[in-house]
């Protein structure tokens, strides 16, 4: 299809991009591993998978982009399935990041596990309704939406992985140092 043949080298771009920062994170995660925190598994549910998920979302849609669909139809379906879906898989993050009680998000918080993933959903179930009419503006704004996912998955690991590399990491120092003073008060 020959509006689909000129996005080819976007989404091979913006997939591998996702394919290797989905790979990244578990690296990543696994580095981290060794300094569990308490209530660790609410807070991954809140934070942690939301950014493998938005990351794997984009993987999808430069997969199924790839695909020599004859026609737009499919296209519709699967834009405006993935967005809707998308959208309810961001009020299961609104319940997960409002249970947890590890880190208390702040405004910026909502703004990059919330708001621009359910933005960026909304524009790709929008796309998918109004493909068959408006097939090049539907286009535009699925990669419009494909790339919001990416760059919030990008800040948001940033920000998971800066959150247990300094406020961990100074919480275990000061725990530690707190526990060698009173050690060295009893002695």
């Amino acid at each position: 299809m020959p509006e689909l043949e000129k996005w080819d080298s976007f989404y091979v771009i913006i997939g591998s991009a996702a394919g290797a920062l989905i790979g990244l994170q578990f690296v990543v995660m696994t580095l981290i591993a060794d300094r569990p925190v308490l209530r660790a598994g609410e807070a991954g549910a809140a934070f942690g998978t939301p950014t493998i998920v938005h990351f794997s979302v984009v993987l999808l849609l430069s997969a199924l982009l790839r695909v020599p669909w004859q026609t737009m139809a499919a296209v519709e379906v699967l834009f405006a399935m993935i967005g809707v879906a998308g959208m309810a898989y961001t009020v299961i993050v609104i319940r997960h990041v409002r249970r947890q009680t590890v880190y208390q998000p702040d405004f910026a918080d909502w703004v990059y596990f919330v708001l621009l993933p359910l933005a960026a959903y909304a524009v790709l179930a929008i796309s998918g309704f109004a493909a068959q009419t408006y097939a090049t503006d539907a286009l535009f704004g699925a990669a419009g939406a494909a790339l919001l996912l990416l760059f919030t998955s990008i800040h948001n690991a940033w920000d998971s992985v800066a959150y247990h590399v300094f406020v961990q990491r100074a919480e275990a120092t000061g725990a530690t140092r707190g526990d060698e003073t009173a050690r060295d008060e009893e002695s």
